[in-house]
């Protein structure tokens, strides 16, 4: 079902522009749209050249707010493709004063486009949608053909955080995280029961965790 805009979305936006980085671009085929490259340059953007750590897929920004509080030593590109939603993370992060976070409105396979390779040392990946039915499997942000572009990105030895409810979709995450050559570690299948120190509790997360739904959890590393 399609979300209903948000009322005075236009100017919300406005209000947070500075946080948003521009990624116009009129061509809708990714693969077409990825010949021309138009690579931001993160020191330009946030005036130093601490590591930058990206979440794909950040909803209403709580996560990427509290993981940029946490540690203003580091700076974060948080994306998410729908317009109605990033505007209240790029409120929450503004009313918040953080200057260590820019947000793309977009999808992921445009990513290649905009992000240098190399340039990433984390990618966090908080309860994105599992599509259950195996014939869209490939929309899942774990598929080989999604990792193959976060292995660009990444520089050596860089991870990948993933947090699910969804038991399905954690064992294929394993899977394509094994297949496409990446080092697993830290897995959990019940993080909220586990010894994991540090996590931020995300929308969703609390949402199944009060249902009593365990949380699964994994660290990829880049080989």
């Amino acid at each position: 079902m399609r979300m209903r805009k948000k009322k005075n979305l236009d100017s919300r936006v406005e209000a947070v522009t500075e946080y948003i980085l521009s990624t116009d671009s009129s061509e809708r085929d990714f693969n077409k749209a990825l010949e021309e490259k138009s690579l931001f340059d993160f020191e330009e953007i946030f005036g130093n050249n601490y590591p930058v750590q990206m979440e794909i897929g950040c909803g209403k920004g709580q996560f990427i707010a509290e993981l940029a509080a946490r540690n203003p030593e580091m700076n974060f590109i948080a994306v998410e493709k729908v317009r109605n939603v990033i505007v209240g993370a790029c409120e929450k992060v503004k009313k918040a004063g953080l200057d260590n976070v820019r947000f793309i409105c977009g999808a992921a396979e445009y990513l290649p486009k905009f992000i240098p390779e190399r340039s990433i040392d984390r990618i966090y990946l908080n309860f994105s949608c599992p599509y259950p039915k195996a014939r869209y499997a490939k929309h899942r942000l774990t598929h080989r053909r999604f990792l193959e572009l976060y292995s660009a990105m990444l520089k050596d030895g860089g991870e990948i955080h993933q947090k699910t409810d969804n038991m399905h979709f954690f064992e294929f995450s394993v899977e394509e995280f094994s297949a496409a050559g990446y080092e697993l570690k830290n897995l959990s299948l019940d993080l909220h029961h586990s010894d994991f120190e540090g996590n931020i509790v995300t929308e969703y997360e609390k949402r199944f965790s009060d249902l009593g739904q365990p949380i699964y959890r994994l660290e990829a590393r880049k080989r």
